[in-house]
């Protein structure tokens, strides 16, 4: 029995009817991080939400690269690929333009993704294949022991670099945004609604999905991300981002983002620019520039503000359906008395004659 399914991103994946839960996504492996880590807030809600999506799970795939994140398809009970370093945005794109009956998901982190990863990452991204990532930002290498990582602020005093880092980190919005992706967003590790609803977002749209999760490293960055996870300073360091809705954030939204006298984003006090200022966020734009300013606006040491939400979410055709196009249209372009296909490919394209 199927149902029809709500999610465009997965029209051509085959649903089910019959009930699922938690459990129906939990495999029996031990699962093997460290105690506190971010990591398990982030499978609880990835095992809580697939059930909503009614698929078949031997239908669901999780591709990882290398990394504490990675180990994410051990976890789940479906199908998976623990794969090479970096790596996983490829083979995730080989998967799924070959198989349009699954949905594929990419797991990685910020040392996977963004460094020998981050020419995989881009491409992806730009040639908009049907797949979700999922990246995982504690900004510090976990499995190797806590050298700095593409994302590590400036400074950053770790085993690799006792001195302190001198690289300038990436952002990895702003680095998706930069290639074009059609979907686009950020969430955070501790806030399992905020988490779930772009998750839904992410599985519901067509063509590439990227996620940033800023998660936490109990053991090598414990804190990263105190300031925009406290109770007392989080409404004045997170700007969520709703399509449709002015800009507003801090202590009952006194504070907003309006034009800058530059033309990209600033901040501003509600109050002293009048609400009629506010800029309305539109994750539909088909022109990223507003959402790539936005984006900026996130604090390069991660502590003080970050906009968080759907920063972009247009639709464009997918690179794995365009290709399945093509094969579809060479095959029926064969047809025929087989010594005509043999002359047509042999005298096809730049031929010549010898004497």
């Amino acid at each position: 029995m199927t149902t029809e399914l709500p999610f465009p991103g997965l029209r051509d994946v085959p649903t089910t009817d019959e009930p699922q839960n938690r459990k129906d996504y939990t495999s029996d492996q031990e699962v093997r991080w460290c105690p506190g880590c971010g990591d398990y807030a982030v499978l609880a809600a990835v095992q809580g939400f697939l059930p909503e999506l009614h698929l078949k799970r031997e239908n669901v795939v999780f591709v990882s690269g290398i990394g504490c994140s990675s180990r994410f398809p051990y976890y789940l009970d479906t199908y998976g690929m623990h794969s090479i370093h970096g790596r996983a945005p490829s083979i995730a794109t080989g998967l799924a333009t070959s198989r349009p009956d699954l949905s594929v998901f990419v797991v990685t982190g910020d040392g996977d993704a963004l460094s020998i990863g981050g020419n995989h990452l881009i491409h992806a991204l730009r040639r908009n294949v049907n797949m979700t990532i999922l990246l995982f930002n504690n900004r510090i290498y976990g499995l190797t022991k806590g050298q700095y990582s593409p994302t590590s602020e400036v400074g950053k005093v770790t085993k690799s670099t006792p001195s302190g880092s001198i690289d300038h980190p990436f952002n990895p919005v702003s680095l998706a945004l930069g290639a074009e992706a059609s979907f686009v967003a950020r969430t955070i590790d501790s806030d399992r609604k905020h988490l779930t609803a772009v998750l839904s977002a992410a599985a519901a749209h067509r063509g590439t999905s990227f996620v940033e999760i800023y998660q936490n490293c109990p053991i090598f960055n414990d804190g990263a991300f105190d300031a925009i996870k406290g109770r007392e300073t989080a409404s004045d360091a997170l700007i969520p981002l709703v399509h449709g809705e002015p800009i507003r954030f801090g202590v009952d939204g006194a504070r907003g983002l309006v034009r800058g006298p530059s033309g990209g984003v600033a901040v501003a006090l509600v109050e002293e620019v009048g609400e009629d200022a506010l800029l309305v966020h539109d994750a539909h734009d088909p022109d990223p520039s507003q959402a790539f300013a936005i984006s900026r606006l996130t604090a390069a040491d991660y502590l003080s503000q970050a906009p968080i939400g759907i920063f972009r979410q247009v639709d464009r055709p997918t690179y794995d359906d365009r290709a399945r196009d093509q094969v579809s249209a060479a095959a029926a372009a064969v047809t025929g008395d087989p010594s005509t296909r043999l002359a047509g490919l042999i005298s096809g394209g730049d031929t010549w004659t010898v004497a």
